[in-house]
């Protein structure tokens, strides 16, 4: 069987969100390298570089020590088309909600084209529902339902052996049907979105109910590409300037 595309591999991420323990950082590198990604981010950890993550690791210390530490979820997403949250509950925030195989073919045939991302949250918590609004899609793992919690890096093994499995058939992929737009550029659309519908009185920020969380999930389930995206990116500009030009001829 001829071995999955390390290019290819390449454009997968594997986000990490708020981990608080270093020892599952280094198991969940672990995890990666044993599927062939390398590729690992890390929003906001608690406490890395770490010793116990190092041990953990094992012989995967050249993932730990190329991981990109990011600030937000939003950074660590920038250049990604297309991002997918791991995570055991499901949300009614979520457009769609993929098996781990589903996801990987997904996130593989994606890949192709640009960057793509799985997203795990915090240990205790898992993904807030903001971290799950930048996503596109839930991924559940189909575990015991009177126990479904998961290790960190349990999971992420589980996401990376179907990458694997997925990645090793190269003849059932299509190319992606769409240029898929930056999640970084998507995300300053909706910060754009919800000052616009503001200035034009749509949303009230006292009292917004779940407005926005609506919108995001709309957008998700459409999947923006670029050109799309810089259409409406054109329509708030020209709202916002035709507000303006109202309120200066009052």
């Amino acid at each position: 069987m001829t071995p999955p595309d390390p290019i290819l591999l390449a454009n997968i991420r594997i986000v990490l969100s708020r981990t608080s323990h270093p020892g599952n950082i280094g198991g969940a590198a672990r995890a990666m390298k044993t599927m062939g990604l390398s590729q690992l981010y890390l929003v906001d950890p608690d406490v890395f570089p770490n010793s116990q993550a190092e041990a953990m690791a094992s012989g995967a210390a050249d993932v730990l020590a190329n991981a990109v530490v990011c600030a937000s979820l939003t950074e660590a997403l920038t250049g990604c088309s297309l991002a997918l949250g791991v995570s055991a509950r499901r949300r009614d925030i979520m457009a769609e909600v993929l098996a781990p195989r589903e996801a990987a073919f997904r996130l593989l045939v994606e890949a192709q084209a640009a960057p793509v991302a799985l997203v795990f949250g915090n240990e205790t918590s898992g993904l807030s529902n903001e971290e799950l609004g930048v996503c596109q899609g839930l991924v559940s793992i189909p575990a015991n339902p009177e126990y479904s919690s998961l290790n960190l890096a349990a999971a992420v093994q589980v996401a990376a052996y179907e990458l694997r499995l997925q990645a090793l058939d190269e003849t059932a992929w299509s190319p992606p049907d769409i240029d898929g737009a930056d999640l970084a550029d998507v995300e300053r659309f909706y910060v754009e979105l919800e000052k616009t519908l503001i200035g034009i009185g749509f949303l009230d920020p006292a009292s917004p109910k779940r407005l926005m969380p609506k919108l995001r999930r709309l957008f998700a389930r459409t999947r923006l590409a670029k050109e799309e995206l810089n259409i409406l990116r054109g329509v708030l500009a020209a709202v916002n300037e035709k507000a303006e030009s109202s309120a200066s001829n009052r």
